[in-house]
């Protein structure tokens, strides 16, 4: 059986996640677009942190397992990259239409860096366990706040943005794995 290459297999995820993301523009609306940067931050934390939990205790008691919250980081990471660029608002702002064409872009560009970092690690990430990405991506989201709480005033540091990309990669990865059978 030959094996999808890397750049296949995110289109892949992305697309699976595009589509969940399209059928809950049906359902909300761009709701999410009143989320300040704090909260959105928060929400991808309780995410992060219940794949963390589920992987220590090694059983779900609400039926839903890892893999739906890799998805969901994708998707508020894309949110969290529209956030960034646009800022949160009162009301909704945009349309459906308007947000999959948002949602396009940033995935897009997460394609496009994770194809650059890919080529410079060499794959690298395909050794790593799946509780390595739920660690990384903790480690992100952890980073995220303490810019926010700096008011995106670092010394040396990569912005906020770059931090939503390795979120979003990470759990690209991770779902690419789980759906390998780690």
């Amino acid at each position: 059986m030959a094996t999808m290459n890397t750049d296949e297999q995110f289109r892949g995820v992305v697309a699976e996640c595009r589509s969940l993301f399209e059928k809950k523009l049906h359902d909300y609306g761009a709701s999410w677009r009143i989320l300040r940067p704090s909260s959105l931050t928060d929400q991808l934390y309780i995410k992060a942190k219940r794949i963390r939990s589920l992987e220590v205790k090694g059983e779900s008691l609400v039926g839903e397992g890892i893999r739906p919250e890799f998805v969901a980081l994708i998707n508020y990471g894309i949110v969290g990259l529209i956030q960034l660029a646009k800022g949160y608002v009162d009301r909704v702002d945009i349309t459906p239409a308007e947000a999959l064409a948002l949602y396009d872009h940033y995935a897009a560009e997460a394609l496009a860096l994770m194809i650059r970092k890919n080529h410079d690690y060499d794959e690298a990430w395909r050794s790593m366990r799946v509780s390595s990405y739920t660690d990384l991506i903790l480690t992100k989201i952890e980073r995220i706040k303490e810019i926010e709480d700096l008011d995106g005033h670092t010394l040396v540091s990569e912005g906020i943005d770059a931090n939503y990309m390795d979120v979003i990669n990470y759990a690209v990865f991770g779902v690419i794995k789980l759906s390998e059978g780690e």
